[in-house]
């Protein structure tokens, strides 16, 4: 498996990368403002104005380390990498268990009980550590209610119907998110889900530590040799990574609305953080940016026990472990997808 490593975001607008040796040099200003060795890398992501040197691009390839290139908010643009290591065999396994309804349906399955257990969780912590502080009753009645879709995912038959109890789920568990909001009410109130774009402060965050997550999910399946463009829950669609969108999933509660919380309540972030436009976008500023990354980094190094390999490791490497077993289960070593269920 591969070994877990570091990230590099760059956000500073104008910012330079170039090849040094063995290392990566980034220049703003006229001034070197980092040098890292290029083995100590997992990968570059670079947001807006940042530029990137040929050579280094090349380097990079060379060693294995993408480079992804994104907007100021968020949006994938580019990546540059090297040859893909996807294994033919695998893939043609993925590209043809990906039309089989009846596996679809199973990963499906298998993967919403990640995903509610893991927000159900999510609201059970909240009921541990402020109950004084919420509305307990009604995240009492959502705890209950997500408890009641995991069951229904067991008798639903087909995928159109297991989107359905995604749906109920989704809308359980968003519909008391607000409750776990307990300081800064005033900057920071969420109301539902807003994508593209974001109209307020809870969404904006929550899209941005999503994109931060896509990413990381994406380069652990290409890293196991799995299309992260083929799912089995998400339709395909020109564009859309499937298999990447498919594997979040489970991830998004325990990770990312994990640290939204964790950035509001522990007054990382404040209502001066965020920008909104005239048609109603709301987007984080370059600081702010640079406070969210480096708490994601900070909570991809805590460790955890894997509750199905029994192992210690850290939350970044939790993904390429899930890949793994993903792609056993596609080759037929091991007879179920076990998705991360958070403890």
């Amino acid at each position: 498996m591969k070994k877990h490593l570091n990230t590099l975001f760059v956000t500073t607008q104008g910012a330079y990368l170039a090849k040094e040796g063995e290392t990566v040099v980034v220049k703003a200003d006229g001034e070197v403002r980092l040098q890292l060795p290029v083995h100590t890398l997992g990968g570059i992501v670079c947001y807006g104005n940042v530029g990137v040197s040929p050579y280094l691009m090349a380097f990079c390839s060379e060693r294995d380390v993408a480079i992804s290139f994104l907007s100021e908010n968020g949006r994938f643009l580019a990546k540059v990498q090297g040859p893909v290591s996807g294994n033919v065999l695998l893939r043609r396994e993925q590209y043809r268990k990906a039309d089989d309804p009846d596996f679809s349906a199973r990963m499906a399955r298998s993967i919403l009980a990640g995903k509610i257990a893991n927000s159900r969780t999510v609201l059970q912590r909240a009921l541990r550590d402020h109950a004084e502080k919420i509305a307990a009753a009604d995240v009492r009645k959502a705890v209950d209610r997500l408890s009641g879709c995991i069951d229904a995912l067991e008798r639903a038959a087909d995928l159109d119907t297991l989107r359905g109890v995604e749906g109920d789920a989704s809308r359980i568990y968003f519909s008391v998110f607000d409750h776990l909001i307990v300081a800064q009410r005033e900057a920071f109130t969420f109301l539902e889900r807003s994508r593209r774009p974001p109209l307020d402060n809870v969404n904006c965050l929550l899209s941005f530590i999503y994109t931060l997550l896509m990413h990381d999910v994406r380069s652990a399946l290409e890293t196991v040799g799995i299309d992260p463009a083929v799912g089995f829950l998400h339709r395909d669609r020109p564009g859309r990574p499937g298999c990447a969108l498919d594997l979040m999933e489970e991830f998004r509660p325990f990770i990312a609305d994990r640290l939204t919380l964790s950035l509001i309540n522990l007054r990382k972030v404040d209502a001066g953080d965020f920008r909104k436009s005239e048609a109603g976008a709301v987007t984080l500023s370059d600081e702010a940016r640079k406070t969210v990354l480096v708490s994601y980094q900070e909570r991809k190094r805590e460790e955890i026990i894997h509750p199905y390999t029994a192992e210690k490791m850290t939350i970044g490497t939790l993904f390429f472990l899930q890949a793994l077993l993903l792609a056993r289960h596609l080759r037929g070593d091991i007879d179920g997808y076990p998705p991360f269920i958070w403890k």
